[in-house]
């Protein structure tokens, strides 16, 4: 399998989960190559809720990554735009939520569906979303500690 064109939603950016993620289908989607179960989610589910902690819309978002940028540059804009700097206590609680989304919590029953959808039933090694999205775009698994 050739390496998957989305960065995993660990991978961080100004040490923010996901935000690096979301600027890939951005990107992607601009040059007409986001496959298209990555389209009908664009600014909704993780994407909505990272914009939402950056105090920013994601159209906006969207315009400032079409006009190019590196990520971050595109990080520095939302700080400024969304009007102050998250601090690190902020960042930290923000990316725990993230990282533990689907373990034991109002998105189990999600991750137990898309894992019966993906044919990873079988898998006891994920117990979260994002653990999940790396399983099934084929990047190893983390199993760190919970």
């Amino acid at each position: 399998m050739s390496e998957f064109p989305l960065r995993s939603p660990s991978a961080k950016v100004g040490g923010i989960f996901h935000f690096g993620r979301m600027l890939d289908k951005i990107r992607l989607h601009a040059q007409g190559r986001l496959l298209a179960e990555y389209q009908a989610n664009l600014g909704k589910g993780f994407d909505g809720s990272c914009v939402r902690f950056l105090g920013i819309d994601y159209g906006e978002l969207a315009e400032q990554v079409r006009n190019g940028g590196g990520d971050e540059e595109i990080l520095r804009w939302c700080l400024e735009r969304g009007g102050r700097r998250r601090s690190e206590r902020e960042i930290h609680v923000w990316n725990e939520f993230m990282r533990k989304l689907g373990w034991n919590d109002e998105v189990t029953d999600t991750l137990k569906r898309r894992k019966k959808e993906g044919d990873l039933e079988d898998r006891s090694d994920i117990q979260t979303m994002f653990q999940f999205i790396d399983a099934d775009e084929g990047r190893e698994v983390e199993t760190d500690k919970l």
